[in-house]
């Protein structure tokens, strides 16, 4: 499984970002979603989405992120709006693949988002 992410960059408060995440895989995708992991802090989860586009969110992001699904291209996106320097983060994506009757979890190499006053 390759999971290639994109779309972090530099951005001022207030401003968008999206984030992309292909996965290439021959098994079945389970739930995706996106976690971020501040310098010093813990890995946190941001939002998944199921199968069935099932969403969920961190209370923190709730109202400003949005997560979807392309279901053919097996590709997550985040929507960021109104980004609050406390988002600065690395964002990673974090894809389910279904491998007989086990999913097996993996994570993309990680982009960098960083909003400037």
């Amino acid at each position: 499984v390759q999971l290639v992410e994109s779309g972090g960059g530099l951005v001022q408060a207030g401003g968008s970002l999206r984030l992309s995440c292909a996965a290439s895989t021959r098994f079945i995708v389970a739930d995706m979603g996106w976690y971020r992991q501040a310098p010093g802090k813990e890995r946190e989860l941001v939002a998944t989405i199921s199968r069935v586009d099932n969403s969920n969110y961190a209370d923190s992001v709730k109202g400003r992120f949005t997560i979807s699904r392309d279901h053919v291209k097996n590709t997550v996106y985040l929507e960021m709006n109104n980004l609050k320097t406390e988002d600065a983060s690395v964002y990673y994506c974090n894809v389910g693949v279904l491998v007989g009757v086990e999913v097996i979890n993996y994570w993309g190499q990680g982009t960098q988002v960083t909003v400037s006053t």
